[in-house]
Formats: C-alpha cells, structure tokens, sequence
C-alpha cells in the first residue's frame, strides 16, 4: 500500500512538473518585431488560407488580396504611436501567428515589404469546422496523382469526350475524387464549369426533378482549357443519399453549343472508398 500511495505521489509530481512547463500564454516582449513604414506596403504570406485577421492599431489598414497574403499600410494622416506598437494576429487553417509591428520613420533602414509567415513564428490551433487542412488535401493530392490510374470505377462518353472516374478516396470527412477527361476530336475543350449534384435515377416528369448541388471544398487545379487529356482530384464533403439517387458530376463546356459530359456515380463507390 505505501508503494502504491509513493507512485501516485511521484506520477503527481512528474505532472505538475510539465504542467509547469506550459506557457499560460503569448506575451507582447516575446513576439517577433516587424519594421513597418508609411511609404511601403506590408505583406504577410500564410502557408495556409487566412481566416481571421486583427490589427490592434487603427492607424494601419489591412486587406486580404490573396487567401494566403495579408497586405498592411499605413493610413495616410493618422499619427503612428512609435512608444505603443500594434500587434497584428493571423489566424490560419491550423495556427494563429503573433507580430509587433514596429513604426520607422527614417527611411534609410531596411524595412521588409514581405515577411513569410514561418513554423517557429506560429502555435498550433483547432479551427472549428476544418478537420483537413489545404496544405493536407493538397499532400493527399499529390500522392494520388502519383498512382497508377488503374480500372476506372465509372465511365462516361458523348461528343468525343471520354471521362474516366479512376479512384476514390476518404479521409477524415472529405472524399478525394481522381478523374480524368480524355479529348478524342480536334477541338480543344475549354472548361466553363464542373458540377456535382445528387438527383434521381430516374427522371419521369421534367416538373419533378430534384436536384441538391454540392459545391467542391478544394481541388488541385484551376479549370482550363486541354486539347488531349485532363486529370484532376476534386475534394467533397462526406454526403450520403439514397440507392435511388445518383452523384452526377457535370463538365460543361465555353461555347454557345457546348459540349456537355456527365459522369454518374453510385453511393455504393463512396462506401467502397480507400483510405488515405
């Protein structure tokens, strides 16, 4: 019994000790500075897509040009506090990331116009509502694309195109969808629009259609034009819909007479899903 009673007290110990070690929180002397100046724009380049940002002083202005910059300048006229400096935060898919930004005048020193946000600048962070990150889908990306297209799970053909569902994925909630378009005229086709809407098998009536689109969280490259061939992965959300429904994924076409190519998909090939 006093052994038992002597282990738990040391096992106690052991943990306050690396309790002890955890900041208990991020203090303004321990940020990193940054030199910022009236007649230069400042930018900050995320790794991942920004989700909030705050500027503690209202003498600066910030706006996002780009999902992954933050872009600060001074306001014209307004006086900048040089003994208080203001700290910008910004808040990432997986991080939040702490800057003091430090007012010069003097326009011989070296002042950045572009600051990269780095792993030792930043915390981890749990954003509600995003379990895969894009830097993740875009890693899962890339390893899909290194596979083997293989047997293609769905097939579809009309006006010389070719589509060819290759694999499907899942991880965390999201789907990965690997397809490719093959071009077998000698038109090139340029995307206007990729769609992804669950609707009935069977359509008896016009006045009855139900059709619910689901918009892509992601996808690894921009809709372009391709003369031969076209492969991309798209990424979904989970969804889940009845046996009497189909996943039907829509390419269109920029042209007044477009051609049209639509790619059906069973539930039953989600459920039969590989895991990343």
């Amino acid at each position: 019994m006093k052994k038992l009673i002597f282990f738990l007290v040391a096992i106690l110990w052991v943990a306050q000790g690396l309790y002890a070690q955890i900041p208990a929180g991020v203090y303004r002397k321990d940020l990193p500075d940054i030199l910022i100046s009236r007649d230069i724009s400042l930018h900050f380049i995320s790794p991942e897509p920004i989700q909030y940002v705050d500027i503690s002083t209202h003498a600066v202005a910030g706006d996002l040009p780009l999902k992954n910059v933050l872009r600060l300048k001074i306001i014209p006229d307004v006086k900048m506090p040089l003994d208080e400096p203001g700290v910008v935060t910004i808040v990432g898919e997986s991080f939040i990331a702490q800057y003091n930004l430090r007012y010069v005048d003097d326009q011989s020193l070296i002042v950045p116009t572009q600051v990269n946000i780095l792993p030792e600048h930043t915390q981890p962070l749990d954003v509600p509502g995003i379990s895969l990150t894009t830097r993740q889908m875009q890693d899962f990306a890339i390893q899909i694309l290194q596979k083997p297209s293989g047997k293609s799970v769905r097939k579809a053909k009309a006006f010389g195109l070719k589509a060819k569902l290759n694999h499907v994925y899942a991880a965390g909630d999201h789907i990965f969808l690997d397809i490719t378009y093959f071009n077998n005229s000698n038109l090139p086709y340029d995307v206007d629009e990729q769609r992804f809407k669950i609707e009935d098998k069977k359509i008896t009536k016009a006045t009855n259609v139900q059709s619910v689109e689901i918009k892509p969280v992601w996808q690894l490259y921009p809709n372009s034009i391709f003369k031969k061939q076209y492969r991309n992965i798209y990424v979904l959300k989970k969804v889940t819909f009845p046996g009497n429904k189909l996943l039907n994924i829509e390419l269109t076409e920029k042209q007044i007479s477009g051609r049209v190519l639509t790619l059906e998909m069973k539930y039953s090939d989600i459920l039969k899903a590989d895991s990343l």
